[in-house]
């Protein structure tokens, strides 16, 4: 049978999933290669782009990975999420340029997570026109594209230097490991033992 496939981001995530599998006993790739796909001692690990790492696994090109809950709240991927990693640790907050969001009809609301965002506000019942944007969401109020923004904060550094202040809490998230559901029963036995010296080594 093949190796167990695991699909990891390069980002931020990347550090913690090291040291953890390497706590566990787990074979982990070494370096900062190129290479996308990566053959271990029974593990073989993908490389892809944070917010792909939920498609690689619902798809099933991947039996296992690491992704933050935020990213999966977004993706909302048909997977298994039997573990949270403890890294990784931030919150997705509405943010902008008063301690309150403005009273108007329809705020305009700035992310990277216009689907959380659309759910979020929806439940409160603020009618909102969500503006997608990759990055640098901390510019929008400031420039006039946007009334606040749903970003992920760590330390809230970033939103003080921009003149911003957290208004509501969205989610908080951490890294999660999850599985593609063929492979949850397909390959139990293999994905049960990582996920026993994973949890072992979280104890």
């Amino acid at each position: 049978m093949s190796a167990l496939t695991i699909a990891l981001s390069k980002g931020k995530l990347l550090l913690g999933a090291e040291a953890l599998f390497r706590r566990a006993g787990l074979p982990f790739p070494s370096g900062e290669g190129r290479k996308l796909v990566v053959l271990e001692t029974g593990l073989r690990f993908l490389f892809v782009k944070d917010k792909d790492v939920p498609t690689y696994v619902e798809y099933g090109v991947a039996d296992c990975g690491v992704a933050g809950r935020d990213v999966l709240l977004e993706s909302g991927s048909d997977v298994y999420e039997p573990l949270d990693l403890g890294f990784g640790h931030c919150r997705l907050v509405v943010a902008g340029r008063s301690p309150a969001a403005p009273a108007a009809a329809t705020l305009r609301v700035a992310t990277k997570y216009p689907r959380v965002t659309a759910a979020h506000f929806l439940a409160r019942g603020t009618s909102v026109e969500v503006v997608t944007l990759a990055g640098s969401v901390e510019l929008a109020p400031a420039l006039g594209l946007a009334d606040c923004i749903v970003d992920v904060v760590e330390t809230g550094r970033t939103l003080a230097e921009n003149g911003l202040l957290a208004q509501d809490e969205v989610a908080t998230s951490s890294a999660r490991l999850i599985v593609n559901r063929a492979s949850y029963h397909a390959r139990r036995a293999e994905v049960s033992q990582l996920l026993q010296k994973l949890r072992e080594a979280l104890s």
